[in-house]
């Protein structure tokens, strides 16, 4: 799969020290197995010109006191509270000067961001999905950018997951209905 770098971006989903590192209170080995391959793909995107978004999933506190329905605390426990280590992306990659970084609070980036914007304004319309987890986060911004006529690609030996069954549903799901899957070999910039 050839792609535009001046049209791409490529999506680092999530890849923070509470879902990636083993000290993490939702560390998934799965999701620390797929540091390296996204760093390689970090390396040769940025090689390419092509522009780099990392998402942070930061909760303040707060955030679900009073909600009667969506409360991801009661569904996860606390995590990725503003301002902890939990909340920061992972050592192996590296956030530099003019990456693009999106806090969001929900499981969709797009959900209340500015990140539809940031792309509109660069003519980003290419979306190349790495991060984790697979079924939640990726899948849902995945589905999102979809639903909002970009073009999603999902790189599926760079997503991570808590079972492999998880992973390969939201892969299949995500080529069936919204996205493309591919594997980092199969894609090229220029």
């Amino acid at each position: 799969m050839q792609l535009d770098p001046d049209r791409t971006a490529l999506v680092v989903v999530d890849m923070q020290n509470g879902f990636c590192h083993p000290d993490g209170s939702l560390y998934a080995p799965g999701s620390e197995a797929v540091v390296e391959p996204i760093a390689d793909l970090l390396e040769r995107s940025r090689e390419a010109g092509v522009r780099v978004v990392f998402t942070r999933d930061v909760h303040p506190p707060e955030q679900f006191d009073g909600n009667r329905h969506y409360d991801e605390f009661d569904r996860w426990g606390e995590h990725v509270l503003e301002g902890s280590w939990e909340a920061e992306v992972v050592d192996e990659l590296v956030v530099e000067s003019d990456d693009h970084v999106v806090e969001k609070h929900t499981y969709d980036a797009f959900y209340n961001t500015e990140l539809e914007g940031w792309l509109d304004a660069r003519g980003l319309d290419q979306l190349v999905f790495t991060g984790t987890l697979a079924n939640v986060c990726v899948l849902h911004t995945a589905g999102s950018a979809g639903l909002r006529d970009f073009r999603p690609i999902v790189v599926e030996d760079c997503v991570g997951a808590i079972e492999p069954d998880h992973h390969e549903y939201a892969v299949e799901h995500a080529d069936w209905l919204f996205a493309e899957a591919v594997t980092a070999d199969e894609l090229a910039f220029g």
